[in-house]
């Protein structure tokens, strides 16, 4: 049996899923964002609870979302970031400095050219007065090298110096990339260093859960390009596990639909993933992953996010017009299942001939916090000394004056931090109301949508119906983005009026004659949709783009299928470059000489062939050697070899070759 994990934003979930029979039970339980291991405990408890004690458990792999929203709030440790061969105004680059916050970097002679020669020795005692300095502030170094992907020499130095003098976890930039482009690489590296002891935390708290229950099987984390990883070595470079989830959705979606070419849409409580999947391939980031506004260098899945998900905020703007998130609220039909003593206050303000706008909206705890703590303002520890332990409504926190301003905004500051969430109508509520849904309290749900329905002048399944419509209209619109800027590099957005003018008109009217111009549009793959809203919603939005729809059996924790039913990658990449000025013609006879760039190593051969064959033979050990260490329990490897050259005068100019050799293979299982 195979335990799979994922963390949503929303939802954690749990399979226990049989190889040759499929899932044999799943598990919900709310996300505790403040520490995943809460939820993580739960969702484990509740899938092992539904079979019997001692069933044996053969594996473990976990999807996790924690290494994506600590870049994204800036969180991580305090790191020391050692530079060599780079100059100052580099760290105005790839906003370097600004993902610093403040955390020292210490710039140091050495580094190398693109052919991988040394540009300047290394100052390794200037190195070595950083690591004495700041080893005693800091939780992990990050170390880049100029050209360090041609030549990691000063790296690896550093490195050993790091280990020898303090003993704390060190990131280097080449062990990450082997791509050129050296702000990138060092924002990578920094990110990763201040990961290590984040995710490491996670990891051991796992560990001990399983332990308690007398699982000692391996585990595994998904990365970002929907491959796993043995924890062991997620903890040395966990910054190749954001969007781990989204990456894990794709993989159970095509596992469970078994479609090779479709467009896939993840609909959670929060927001909305889209993928496009070609010849049964994830689509990987051309650029490297960008989260929170960083672009990094790690190669993980393609992914079109938009906040839109079955708890999106219901906002009613001026005119009566409805949007929908892209921030997230607990609907009204949950809060009224867990605490039934609200729905006389709901209902007495559905009751009332005057709305507020504070109508039908709660403050919810969602992480402790000490109100006397130094770093919260004075209306801050007001606030949160009012909300307590239970939900709050709105109106008994605000009064008329001029501190509802600057309470208002204090408010947001605490919710953006995650120390409160807000309650209100969503779509998950509207559908309550429609009978589409029937988990928790539809009489909190009805008595939302008349607060609502009032302030929008219209009946209260009206204003459900229009909720859901405009469910289907956004979540159209971010398919058809995502499908026109993968196919056609088209930017779908509110600033192009006419086009997204367009856009409504076609989702809206569905085909049918609207006026003097009709507009239709066709998404011509199919439309996997996976997550717990999708039957709600989905229907209508793959009629809209008229297309086939597969909802799934499990779609509802397709992402924790996801994580069980990957493989193991792991790739190696040598570039092979003529040395010198002048680059003999493309002929292993030439008897030029030629470098082969590796990751750890550089080697000089004076044939062309002898130089590919070594770049061949070395990269398939290294990447079978690298799978095996990542968990694989036996791998099958692949070479790919990438020819450059030009023809100059009838003669074909050599320019390089890069051999990838990509290791795959299912992962080990615990024995019994």
């Amino acid at each position: 049996m195979l335990l799979g994990i994922d963390t949503g934003g929303t939802y954690t979930d749990a399979v226990l899923f049989d190889p040759s029979e499929g899932v044999k039970a799943s598990a919900k339980a709310l996300t505790t964002r403040h520490d995943l291991a809460l939820g993580i405990r739960k969702a484990m408890d509740d899938v092992l609870s539904a079979v019997p004690a001692g069933t044996p458990v053969e594996l473990v792999s976990l999807s996790t979302t924690l290494a994506t929203n600590a870049i994204v709030e800036g969180q991580g440790s305090s790191i020391c970031l050692i530079l060599i061969g780079y100059t100052p105004d580099m760290l105005e680059q790839a906003g370097l400095r600004e993902a610093l916050s403040g955390d020292p970097v210490v710039l140091v002679r050495g580094g190398h050219d693109a052919a991988g020669d040394e540009a300047a020795p290394l100052a390794l005692d200037a190195a070595l007065e950083a690591v004495r300095r700041h080893a005693g502030h800091v939780a992990a170094f990050a170390v880049s090298g100029y050209f360090s992907v041609r030549n990691p020499a000063h790296e690896n130095a550093v490195r050993r110096l790091v280990r020898e003098h303090c003993g704390l976890p060190v990131t280097c930039g080449h062990e990450l990339t082997s791509n050129l482009h050296a702000s990138r690489r060092a924002l990578t590296t920094a990110l990763n260093a201040r990961l290590i002891p984040l995710l490491g935390e996670l990891i051991g708290s796992v560990r001990a859960m399983l332990a308690e229950r007398g699982i000692r099987s391996p585990l595994m984390v998904v990365k970002g390009d929907g491959s796993l990883i043995d924890s062991a070595l997620a903890l040395e470079y966990p910054v190749e596990t954001i969007l781990s989830g989204p990456a894990a959705s794709v993989v159970g979606s095509l596992f469970l639909s078994r479609e090779t070419d479709a467009c896939i849409a993840d609909m959670g409580g929060t927001t909305s993933d889209i993928a496009l999947v070609s010849e049964g391939r994830l689509l990987l980031a051309r650029e490297g992953a960008r989260v929170g506004g960083w672009q990094t260098m790690v190669e993980a899945v393609q992914i079109h996010t938009t906040g839109l998900g079955g708890d999106s905020a219901v906002n009613l703007e001026e005119g009566g017009r409805l949007t929908l998130g892209p921030r997230r609220s607990v609907p009204l039909a949950l809060l009224g299942h867990l605490h039934p003593e609200l729905l006389e206050l709901l209902n007495g303000q559905a009751a009332r001939q005057k709305p507020s706008r504070y109508d039908g909206r709660f403050l919810i705890r969602q992480r402790p916090a000490d109100p006397a703590r130094g770093d919260f303002s004075e209306v801050q520890r007001a606030i949160l000394s009012k909300v307590g332990e239970g939900p709050l409504a709105l109106e008994r926190l605000f009064t008329a004056g001029e501190s509802s301003y600057l309470a208002d905004l204090e408010l947001r500051r605490l919710v953006e931090r995650g120390y409160l969430g807000l309650a209100g109508f969503t779509p998950t509520d509207a559908a309550h109301v429609l009978g589409y849904q029937t988990s928790w309290s539809a009489a909190a749900a009805r008595a939302g949508a008349a607060i609502l329905a009032r302030r929008a002048g219209v009946e209260a399944e009206e204003l459900c119906r229009r909720v859901v419509r405009q469910v289907t209209l956004q979540a159209g619109r971010a398919i058809l983005s995502a499908a026109l800027a993968e196919a056609h590099g088209l930017d779908l957005s509110e600033h192009e009026r006419v086009r997204s003018e367009l856009v409504d008109r076609a989702l809206l009217a569905n085909g049918r004659p609207d006026g003097l111009v009709s507009v239709r549009l066709t998404l011509n793959r199919p439309l996997v949709a996976i997550g717990a809203p999708v039957s709600t919603y989905y229907p209508a939005v793959a009629e809209a783009l008229h297309t086939r729809l597969a909802i799934p059996a499990h779609a509802e924790v397709a992402n924790a299928i996801g994580a069980v039913v990957g493989s193991v990658m792991q790739s190696v990449r040598a570039l092979v470059a003529p040395l010198g000025e002048e680059r003999e013609a493309f002929d292993p006879s030439a008897g030029a000489g030629y470098r082969v760039h590796l990751s750890e190593e550089v080697r000089d051969f004076a044939e062309l062939e002898a130089a590919l064959q070594f770049a061949r033979q070395e990269a398939s050990a290294r990447s079978e050697a690298l799978a095996m260490r990542a968990g694989a329990a036996s791998v099958q490897v692949t070479l790919t070899q990438a020819d450059h050259s030009v023809e100059i005068s009838g003669d074909q100019l050599f320019l390089g070759s890069e051999v990838t050799a990509t290791a795959t293979g299912r992962p080990r299982l615990q024995a019994h």
